[in-house]
């Protein structure tokens, strides 16, 4: 595989560096390697929504118990919590493409096993928390492998369209994936839900197999040694542009994104629809989050200040709809957060990784998705308790006052370490808010 310990290793841009604008919406689309690698999440992620689903159903099923439901999602979470850091370690050892090959023929083995047991009649309540648990286990590789080889497939010109496709086709399988596993489930039951999954996974193991080496970006592989991972925090805690960007994703995903708890009690107990509404709710939701990750396909930059302004409107969205008087106008707000939400998401992560020199992108990545995906579980239970104390408005408006309260507060921490100043004025008509060094302003301030 090209991505040889003997390449260079050029020096790691700040986050605010600007990214060469693509011809299109869809311009890493162009590039067989990571062409290929989409068509196979196509399918893959439509499984994965599906096994999520007939997952829940079928514990549900056998227990009666939501309590299980939450212990199964606990038990896919735990091992990134645990590992994650570990996961990254390894990641930045190993070349990433054989990496992958491994991670998605496990967990569609796993699928398919799960399959085969609930087909069979033999499935019980411990098959799938293992199962759970195995496929929390590969992903702590599989992640952080994902996320570093986009840039060896598309070079850092086309990394952030390529991040922001990706997500796009997320968001997508989320709302197909749901809808084919409901009328697979109630038609022939969750096992054949599972056996799609499983199957699935041959589509992006087809991609990986099928893809050029020799067209691959050549990264540099870190060599075996102690103390890598202290060595990877160490190097995050040293860049304010990573470690700021990283904090503000954790307050941003563990206050602000607990949306299963606070759009079925919106649904519940304030609108009192049924579920009907929820599943409007995410629907809505999901559309929004689709449309900020094309629209982020577009942008031709990941700056600092897209991330902080798009977490501060996430968070006071949050606030307003909150608010919100009638369903119709509660439902109308998720397009918004949605996209906003995703912007933050698709802004960070690219921002990390054009941040990160390539030999330590595994270890700064699986940091990321460890604070990205470990902020649910933790956040989850907090967001309940204020929901349960003091209404779910008050919960949904402490979530959003806490992410933007968040986005402020690093957003001026980051001025003061880069010496800039916030600037306002009028450009063709339009508020034009940024970010300006020091000098600049001063130089300018006189012939104001």
């Amino acid at each position: 595989m090209s991505s040889g310990s003997g390449a260079a290793s050029a020096p790691a841009p700040t986050a605010t560096t600007p990214v060469s604008r693509g011809s299109s919406m869809f311009s890493s689309l162009k590039v067989r390697n990571y062409r290929l690698f989409f068509l196979g999440q196509v399918v893959s992620n439509i499984g994965t929504w599906m096994q999520r689903i007939a997952q829940d159903w079928l514990v549900l099923s056998l227990t009666g118990s939501a309590t299980a439901v939450g212990v199964t999602t606990a038990l896919q979470f735990l091992p990134m919590l645990l590992f994650g850091l570990y996961g990254g370690v390894l990641v930045d050892r190993l070349p990433k493409r054989r990496t992958l090959l491994f991670t998605q023929s496990a967990m569609g083995v796993s699928g398919i096993a799960l399959a085969l047991l609930t087909l069979s009649g033999h499935v019980q309540v411990w098959h799938v928390y293992l199962a759970a648990f195995f496929v929390g286990l590969a992903t702590v590789v599989d992640n952080p492998a994902r996320q570093s080889f986009v840039t060896e497939m598309v070079g850092r010109d086309q990394l952030q369209n390529a991040v922001s496709l990706n997500s796009a086709n997320f968001q997508s399988a989320r709302l197909i994936g749901p809808a084919v596993a409901g009328l697979m489930i109630t038609g022939v039951g969750t096992g054949w839900a599972f056996l799609f999954n499983g199957l699935s996974f041959i589509a992006t193991l087809t991609g990986l197999v099928m893809m050029r080496s020799r067209e691959l970006h050549a990264v540099e592989r870190a060599p075996r040694g102690k103390g890598q991972l202290r060595e990877g925090l160490h190097y995050v805690a040293g860049r304010p542009e990573l470690i700021w960007t990283i904090v503000l994703i954790g307050f941003v995903s563990t206050f602000g994104f607990n949306f299963p708890v606070y759009l079925s009690a919106f649904a519940d107990d304030v609108f009192h629809a049924g579920a009907g509404s929820y599943s409007l709710f995410n629907t809505l939701m999901a559309v929004g989050s689709l449309a900020g990750a094309l629209l982020a396909a577009r942008r031709g930059t990941a700056r600092m200040r897209v991330l902080v302004v798009a977490a501060a409107a996430f968070g006071t969205l949050e606030i307003v709809a909150a608010l919100a008087p009638s369903l119709w106008l509660f439902a109308l707000f998720m397009v918004p957060i949605g996209m906003f939400g995703m912007t933050v998401n698709v802004t960070a992560n690219t921002s990390v990784q054009m941040s990160t020199d390539p030999a330590m992108r595994g270890r700064v990545m699986s940091l990321y998705m460890m604070v990205f995906m470990g902020g649910s579980p933790v956040g989850a239970p907090i967001a309940g308790w204020v929901t349960d104390t003091y209404g779910v408005r008050a919960g949904l408006a402490a979530g959003g006052a806490i992410a933007a309260g968040a986005a402020v507060v690093i957003g001026l921490v980051l001025a003061r370490v880069g010496n800039l100043r916030l600037s306002v004025g009028w450009n063709g008509g339009h508020p034009h808010v940024r970010f300006v060094p020091r000098e600049t302003q001063e130089q300018l301030a006189p012939a104001a």
